[in-house]
């Protein structure tokens, strides 16, 4: 397969968006699942339907762990489809002016030949922060196509975000992840970054992400 990593096109744009509403919420059943085949959460499950059973009631033996498990879902759903529906009302919108128009700034996707047609089956941001006399780069969306993984794209994107950084003489590179996502975490760590902090603080409530056992990750690598 003939791979090209390029700057972002305007064109790009209705491809670019499906592919990560598509990338994001992949994450849900994951999500779901990890959070209900916990030793804590398979308990909880059980122990409602026996109580419903001990309450004489073979419906309410069935429906206290469905409402439990269906509540779990809920909140799976609602924390990567709320992320994805407040980033397609932000910086996702204009996807050239929020990573384009500065120097220190980039959006790149991937495109390959699939079916004879040129598509976009990947993507990477990065934007520069600083602090204090420092600059270093912060890497967002990292999306790639479920047809186009295990093929090393992950680490070319990865790198080319390396690469812009140490052209421009950042001190590191940063990025968050999600605890459910832990081959983009492994790949990560191959590549050189390093879990410095997590935390629970995201878009949603943060009862929300509690409930699902969701912590979100901080990773860099120095420069």
């Amino acid at each position: 397969m003939q791979l090209v990593i390029r700057r972002y096109h305007p064109s790009d744009k209705d491809t670019v968006l499906s592919l990560f509403s598509a990338g994001i919420k992949e994450h849900i059943g994951p999500c779901f699942q990890k959070a209900m085949t916990s030793s804590f959460y398979l308990t909880i499950t059980l122990s409602l339907g026996l109580v419903g059973y001990l309450l004489g009631s073979l419906l309410l033996a069935l429906l206290l762990p469905a409402a439990w498990v269906g509540l779990i879902y809920c909140c799976c759903h609602e924390l990567y489809a709320g992320y994805v529906a407040e980033r397609l009302r932000t910086d996702m919108k204009d996807i050239v002016g929020n990573y384009l128009s500065r120097p220190d700034d980039c959006f790149w996707v991937a495109e390959a030949e699939v079916d004879g047609a040129a598509q976009v089956i990947g993507m990477v941001a990065v934007m520069s922060m600083e602090s204090g006399n420092e600059k270093h780069g912060e890497m967002f969306r990292m999306i790639i196509s479920p047809k186009s993984r295990r093929m090393g794209l992950g680490r070319r994107l990865t790198q080319t975000v390396v690469d812009f950084c140490k052209e421009r003489g950042f001190s590191k590179v940063v990025l968050e992840t999600t605890s459910t996502q832990m081959a983009a975490v492994a790949l990560y760590k191959k590549l050189g970054f390093k879990v410095v902090a997590s935390h629970r603080e995201a878009h949603s409530p943060s009862w929300l992400v509690l409930l699902v056992q969701v912590t979100i990750l901080k990773m860099e690598k120095l420069l």
